[in-house]
This record gives C-alpha cells, sequence and structure tokens, in this order.
C-alpha cells in the first residue's frame, strides 16, 4: 500500500526536472500527434504566492512551524496542484491551498509528537525497507540512488532517514488505532459497483475488469480508505486536546 507521505516524496523526485526550470518556465507535454490521435498539451506554469507568509505560521503545543518549513512544503504541493488544475482547465486558489497545506503540518505534526510518546524508536531495518519500497515506487535503481536524489534536492541522508524513521512510527501508530481493516467481501463488492457507477458517469467506454480481476487492487483500496479515515478520526482527536494556533 503507497502511503500519502511515500507518494508525496515520491513525486519530489518526479519533479526534479521542472523545478530545475523553475516555476515560471511553460511545461509541455506533447506527442506525435495526427496518427496516434493523442492531445499536445502546452500550458504557462504559475509561480507559487508566497508574499505575507508570517514568520511562524503555526504552533502546536510547544513546537513552531517556521516561514521556512511552510514554504518548502507548499511549493511542493503547489507544483502537484497547478499540474492537475492546468489539466483540468481549472483556476488554482492559492489562499485555499495554502490553508490546506498549513492544516496538513499542523495534523502531520500532531501525529509525531503522539507517535513519539507511544513508540520509543524503529529499527534500522524498518528504515532501510521503507527506503527500498520508496526507492522502487519512485522508479529509482536502488536506496543508494534514492539517498543520492534525494541530496541532489538538499536532503542529506540523516534527514532523510530521520524523516522516515518518524513516518514509520506514525504509521504503527495508525495501525494500532485502526485495529483490523481487511475488508470483508461486502466491502469490497461494494467498491467495485462504486468504481462502475463512476466510470458510467464519466461515459467510460471501456469495459471494465470483472470483479475477481481487479480484487487484489480493490482489497488495497478499502485497506488505503480505512486508513484514511483512521488516520483523519486520531488527528481530530488529538486536535481537541492540544493548544493549536495557526497564523496564517
Amino acid at each position: 500500500m503507497r502511503k500519502p507521505w511515500m507518494l508525496m516524496l515520491s513525486f519530489i523526485l518526479t519533479m526534479m526536472a521542472l523545478t530545475a526550470c523553475g516555476g515560471g518556465q511553460k511545461a509541455e507535454e506533447s506527442s506525435a500527434g495526427g496518427a496516434d490521435g493523442q492531445q499536445e498539451f502546452n500550458f504557462e506554469m504559475p509561480e507559487a504566492n508566497l508574499e505575507g507568509i508570517p514568520d511562524i505560521v503555526a504552533k502546536i503545543n510547544d513546537v513552531e512551524i517556521t516561514k521556512a518549513e511552510f514554504e518548502t512544503t507548499y511549493q511542493q504541493q503547489f507544483q502537484q496542484a497547478a499540474l492537475q488544475s492546468q489539466m483540468l482547465g481549472q483556476e488554482l486558489d492559492q489562499e485555499q491551498l495554502k490553508k490546506q497545506v498549513a492544516e496538513g503540518m499542523v495534523g502531520q505534526q500532531l501525529l509525531t509528537q503522539e507517535a513519539n510518546k507511544r513508540n520509543s524508536d524503529v529499527s534500522e531495518e524498518s528504515i532501510n525497507a521503507t527506503l527500498d519500497e520508496l526507492a522502487t515506487q519512485s522508479g529509482v535503481e536502488n536506496r543508494k540512488e534514492l539517498l543520492k536524489a534525494f541530496n541532489e534536492q538538499g536532503l542529506d541522508e540523516a534527514r532523510v532517514r530521520s524523516l522516515v524513521k518518524t513516518q514509520v512510527k506514525i504509521d504503527q501508530l495508525v495501525a494500532e488505532e485502526a485495529g483490523d481493516i481487511e475488508p470483508t467481501e461486502a466491502e469490497l463488492e461494494e467498491a467495485y459497483e462504486m468504481i462502475k457507477t463512476q466510470q458510467q458517469q464519466l461515459g467510460g467506454e471501456q469495459e471494465l475488469p470483472s470483479f475477481e480481476e481487479i480484487k487484489a487492487e480493490l482489497v488495497e483500496q478499502v485497506k488505503y480508505q480505512k486508513e484514511a479515515e483512521a488516520t483523519q478520526t486520531l488527528v481530530e482527536k488529538l486536535h481537541e486536546t492540544a493548544d493549536v494556533t495557526i497564523f496564517l
């Protein structure tokens, strides 16, 4: 199962070429048009608006989220959101995105604080296994090349390992809260029917594979949904007892 945080780290790697060219340059995706009938996309990548960001963006108990930390995270998520908006022909609301990013960082910090309370340590084997999985998902040859790629983006090995260690603790915390997330047959069938309905609403002409053909994917999807719901519930619970202020 691909964790959201692993998807974000993977995204950092896949965006290297774009960020190296600068946010304001034109991003193009072209194909050999005509024969294959594929569409050519040309759009201007907007720039992230970081004006007016306070020195301290948020405070969670005794931990502060600084302007620099927020801007780094915002730039990463802005690139992804901007690409999605351009492809869908929609305008990106950066003020709304800033609030979402700040709230996400607060939630992550709440989970981090709770995870550090409950889980004392993570083995090097677990960290290495997670890095190996991330390397595979990112299309990088091996763990060494992955760490090299992050180092080129300003994240040295010690920092990457620290981030992974913290997140493994959070994964353990969420697993404790979620309990048994193995889906029932009824839940899998419900997920399949939902996909079928969505395909019909979108007017898709391609025939949907049978339930048995995509059952393994459905299992992962339902597990992911249950885990996400458990995470959101835990964040809300932690928020109730924490001292949280967002200054945006």
